[in-house]
């Protein structure tokens, strides 16, 4: 059963929550799809077992001794990358889109296109399973296919081992990156915060997830910050049908958990918060709803 955690926005605790469902036993596999911004890794250290490149496009470079400076791929570049300079074009990696059509047009064949290969993907052992995470390099882009990638190995390793439950730490937001995560998903948890802006963000996260075919389990985090704020998620949920499967309050113990290197369920096992991870995990692999 693949399990993606996503949120609407950062900062609503997703990560600390996908750490806790990734910790309930010794048989998980744990995937994290944030390859923008992969963190999990820091938490859990796993085994660097396999590392894959992953080429996220091309980027053109220019031979000097080639290039005539003729203009011809400034014309037809259609990204504004290429510029005329004194005795060659000058192409900004920044915009480069790596289409290929300036290497094809040049009369000179002065133009080369580089694979972009400085990402990649890592699977390895970790104390509660296995896991698997890429990590996007800086400027890099289809940060998508790095997921999809990412999802990929997880199931083949699931296959491996035998092992039937893969958590998927997603990213936030709405983009490309989250789509790659909950498509073909079993089950699809979003965890939101009592903030305005948490409840928009849900509310556009929500409406993903129903066009992808799926309910969406809603976990509201830090609830007792703003207590107004949570019964007008709660109000909405209902209005539309959207289960709220557990509301947790706000507890400075996950944060000392993390400075630890541990989930909560692992540095603080019969905390309120570790006890209501556990019957929200119960409810959603047994499909039980509030």
């Amino acid at each position: 059963m693949e399990i993606a955690i996503i949120s609407g926005k950062g900062g609503t605790g997703k990560s600390s929550i996908s750490a806790a469902f990734a910790t309930m036993n010794n048989s998980v596999i744990l995937a994290d799809c944030d390859v923008d911004a992969a963190n999990l890794y820091l938490l859990f250290n796993p085994a660097h077992e396999e590392e894959e490149v992953y080429i996220s496009g091309h980027k053109a470079v220019v031979d000097d001794a080639k290039c005539t400076n003729c203009g011809l791929c400034i014309d037809y570049c259609r990204f504004d990358a290429i510029s005329p300079g004194n005795d060659k074009v000058i192409i900004s990696e920044i915009s480069c889109d790596g289409c290929f059509l300036c290497s094809r047009i040049c009369p000179e064949n002065a133009i080369t296109m580089i694979p972009s290969d400085k990402s990649r993907m890592y699977s390895g052992s970790f104390r509660n399973g296995r896991m698997v995470y890429g990590r996007l390099s800086p400027g890099e882009e289809n940060s998508g296919k790095l997921v999809t990638m990412v999802r990929e190995k997880a199931k083949k390793i699931s296959e491996k081992y035998g092992v039937e439950h893969i958590v998927l730490d997603g990213p936030p937001g709405t983009g490309c990156p989250v789509i790659s995560t909950i498509t073909g998903v079993d089950k699809v948890i979003i965890v939101t915060e009592p903030t305005i802006s948490g409840l928009l963000d849900l509310q556009r996260a929500a409406t993903l997830v129903q066009k992808s075919g799926r309910t969406p389990y809603i976990i509201i985090n830090k609830w007792d910050i703003n207590e107004s704020v949570c019964t007008g998620i709660r109000k909405w949920c209902d209005e539309n049908e959207i289960p709220v499967t557990g509301i947790l309050p706000f507890e400075p113990e996950i944060v000392e958990s993390m400075v630890h290197g541990k989930s909560i369920i692992e540095y603080a096992p019969d905390n309120k918060v570790s006890n209501e991870i556990r019957k929200i995990w119960n409810k959603i692999i047994n499909n039980n709803q509030l």
